[in-house]
């Protein structure tokens, strides 16, 4: 068997599959033994897909080299979330209820990798239908962090980041509707890109997700993959509601911007929780960075967390909208109180949330306006260990909300958010920033954070896994 470095990066791999240094057979026995040897420690994947991996493979083999120049992924290693529609592959939900469940299709965003030339490796790990924050207490044991296993991997895209991070793919999609692309890039040191509210088309499964909150995303070990990626993903589907404006040009041309002068706010505090002070310390050196490069950094008065009355009756009216339950005895104890709450919940009272999420998304966009973009902290405190966040049902909310005060408004607003590597606390754990853009501009977001991550490279530091 070929082996070569598991923390190459994409866009590296696809180069020399291209030039036949290495072929996609050996790209694809490569992962899959490295994920045989190291997962049933970190728990990253339900559902390998050996042979599904192959096929790709073999498949990519037979391509002419002039079939092959844009196919964006060509040769790349990838995994989907298990809340992605597979038809022939079983998408489990991270539930009991879906363990052998199959989807009667599949997900729009699933043939788009497949045809992007990717090599599917399997189905990663989420709570029960993506509604905790960290990855467990569902159908499958916990997502370990693997700069700590002992801690969380973060969610709900916890598998998917544990896989990036210890090197059993390159690269892994995960969705976001609260946080759960950037929570656990947070956690395990990646980058993580909550897109634009319809950037990418949610086709055939839903109109929308969670009522417009949710999208879906790259989860990567640097900015440049994570354009790449979602090159490959971008764009509306037939019949879908609404759509975000194209782009000017591909995401990968934003890496190669050099942003000057920009007007930037930071936001250094919530009233929904302190903020660890290891992780404010690397939040102000991450602010003195953009001075040093030139832009203005403005702290500013701006509480996004005044969106939390309206957020949460959103997301548990999504839960029951989309997902029918036959036994509710089989749902996570921690997963069960706010389906039941969901079932509460009128039509008119979900309404009225969804109007005034919405307006109050708008009053933030319009106090934002004056700004390229914001940053934040991404979380007000480093992964925990696991077993103690959302333990008990009468607190999940104040345990949550305290811990992803920074992820969740932007849900809200729909404006895209990326998550970054800003360095460790002293115990080893990765802290991270946010970077918030306006409105649709995902580019303006990629080209701050490849310009932030050449000033801070990132991508030598690996976990202690094997």
């Amino acid at each position: 068997m070929r082996v070569f470095d598991p923390y190459i990066e994409g866009w590296e791999l696809r180069e020399l599959v291209r030039r036949r240094e290495i072929r996609p057979r050996e790209v694809a026995e490569f992962f899959l033994s490295r994920i045989e040897r190291l997962d049933s420690e970190l728990g990253a994947f339900y559902t390998i897909t050996a042979d599904r991996a192959l096929a790709d493979a073999d498949r990519l083999e037979k391509m002419k080299p002039a079939d092959t120049a844009n196919l964006p992924l060509f040769g790349i290693a990838y995994s989907l979330k298990d809340l992605t529609w597979t038809k022939d592959i079983r998408t489990t939900l991270g539930s009991k209820s879906f363990e052998n469940w199959y989807a009667p299709a599949d997900a729009e965003l699933t043939v788009r990798l497949k045809n992007a030339g990717g090599i599917l490796l399997g189905k990663t790990a989420t709570p029960e239908f993506g509604m905790r924050p960290t990855t467990e207490g569902g159908l499958h044991p916990p997502a370990r962090n693997p700069w700590n296993l002992a801690h969380t991997a973060g969610g709900s895209s916890g598998g998917a980041a544990v896989a990036v991070a210890a090197g059993l793919n390159p690269i892994a999609q995960g969705s976001d509707g609260g946080g759960s692309i950037r929570i656990p890039a947070a956690c395990c040191g990646l980058v993580g890109l909550k897109t634009s509210r319809a950037r990418i088309t949610a086709a055939p499964e839903k109109a929308e997700g969670w009522g417009g909150l949710a999208t879906t995303g790259p989860i990567t070990r640097t900015v440049r993959d994570a354009a790449l990626m979602l090159d490959a993903m971008a764009g509306g589907g037939l019949g879908d509601p609404y759509a975000a404006p194209a782009p000017p040009g591909s995401f990968v041309d934003s890496i190669r911007a050099r942003p000057h002068k920009l007007r930037l706010a930071a936001i250094r505090q919530t009233a929904l929780s302190p903020i660890e002070p290891e992780m404010l310390a690397a939040f102000d050196s991450a602010c003195v960075a953009f001075r040093e490069l030139g832009h203005q950094v403005e702290t500013i008065d701006i509480d996004p967390g005044a969106l939390l009355r309206e957020f949460p009756p959103i997301v548990v009216c999504a839960c029951v909208g989309t997902i029918q339950i036959q036994n509710p005895d089989l749902l996570d104890p921690m997963v069960k109180p706010s389906w039941e709450w969901g079932r509460r919940i009128s039509a008119s009272e979900y309404l009225n949330a969804l109007t005034a999420l919405h307006n109050t998304s708008r009053d933030i966009i319009r106090a934002l306006a004056p700004y390229d973009a914001l940053l934040t902290p991404t979380l007000t405190r480093p992964a925990p260990k696991l077993g103690t966040v959302a333990v008990d049902p009468k607190k999940v909310a104040d345990d949550i909300y305290s811990w992803i005060s920074f992820t969740f408004p932007f849900n809200s607003t729909g404006q895209p958010a990326i998550s970054l590597p800003n360095g460790f606390n002293r115990s080893g754990l990765p802290l991270a920033l946010q970077i918030v853009g306006r409105p649709n501009d995902e580019a303006g977001v990629i080209a701050l954070a490849a310009q932030f991550e050449e000033a801070r490279p990132w991508k030598h530091q690996r976990p202690p896994v094997g």
